[in-house]
């Protein structure tokens, strides 16, 4: 059952503003196993609960298909986030065999993938505390990176292409401001354009950055010392500023006393990436980041997941609506 429920779930292709379809396939499972939803935007089960479970709906852009080798599922979305939408659904349904109630509020955001308006649109609806449920290896990720995204242009002067010593190359100088930079904070280079067909030295570039940043550490300072070090060579447009945080309230403790309730090992992580737990946690959510499935395949034509580890978290999710 589980691998053809993640099958279906993984075949309803959902790219992020396109989740429709997976909205209205979740909301037709959760009315036959009783639950009442509401739906907007998100699908939002027991809306008057406290303590919430959330994750998202939506994928990157489709790269691979579902398939099954006995061990893992792999294909776009499986991972990230559909093997905890799974996850939540089967237990739910061990809750629906045992005559249990659910005491946690259930909730399926659209667009974590590319705006996080889903999950910002929520919060001017809901209070509470909450698991968000992203790819962790089941591990506790008490602490949450914060990000600082920019798109850095770098200017050169054109020459013709023979003539190098009458320009100024932009890639050139956008390799050596890399080079230079890297020395003030590490970074990742996700995208670098600049050049075209025509036999010319190239008069711009633009590289995309992506900057982790500890708890401790201000996006906002960091962001002052990139402009500074552009200044005059180029300019800088802020994609993402995000600060990190520390999940040190209850959501944590409730969720580690759930894990060892099921019978595994509560380790701690740190979720490297962006999530809606960053929304939810600037809207004054007691919040904590939690699911199964590797982060380092998700958005990847290797995207894969555990199914035992999609049936530890349905038990833990079991374990953790029982002590609310």
């Amino acid at each position: 059952m589980m691998i053809d429920l993640l099958r279906k779930l993984v075949e309803i292709k959902s790219p992020s503003g396109r989740e429709d379809e997976l909205a209205s396939f979740l909301i037709s499972y959760l009315k036959k196993l009783g639950l009442k939803t509401e739906f907007e935007y998100n699908v939002v089960v027991n809306p008057d609960a406290e303590f919430w479970l959330v994750t998202h709906m939506d994928t990157v852009t489709p790269k691979t298909g579902f398939k099954f080798d006995g061990r893992y599922a792999y294909g776009t979305g499986v991972c990230d986030a559909k093997g905890s939408i799974a996850a939540i659904l089967l237990a739910l349904e061990k809750l629906k065999k045992l005559n249990i109630g659910l005491n946690t509020g259930i909730a399926f955001f659209r667009e974590e993938e590319e705006t996080g308006k889903g999950s910002e649109k929520f919060t001017r609806e809901y209070s509470g505390k909450a698991v968000v449920m992203e790819p962790t290896s089941l591990k506790i990720a008490a602490t949450h990176y914060g990000t600082l995204e920019v798109l850095v242009r770098i200017k050169g002067k054109p020459a013709h292409g023979s003539m190098p010593e009458y320009g100024k190359n932009a890639i050139e100088n956008a390799i050596e401001f890399v080079k230079r930079f890297k020395k003030v904070h590490d970074f990742t280079i996700l995208e670098m354009r600049g050049g075209s067909d025509e036999y010319a030295i190239p008069d711009s570039c633009e590289v995309r950055l992506d900057f982790l940043l500890e708890p401790d550490e201000s996006a906002s300072a960091l962001k002052e010392v990139l402009l500074d070090t552009v200044m005059g060579c180029g300019d800088v447009e802020i994609l993402e500023e995000t600060n990190g945080f520390t999940s040190i309230n209850s959501a944590k403790d409730l969720l580690e006393t759930a894990i060892k309730k099921a019978g595994l090992k509560a380790g701690y992580a740190a979720m490297p990436s962006w999530t809606d737990a960053v929304n939810l946690k600037n809207a004054g959510w007691d919040v904590v980041v939690w699911g199964p499935g590797e982060l380092a395949y998700c958005h990847t034509p290797f995207e894969r997941i555990s199914i035992e580890e999609i049936v530890k978290a349905s038990r833990v999710i079991v374990c953790l609506n029982s002590l609310l």
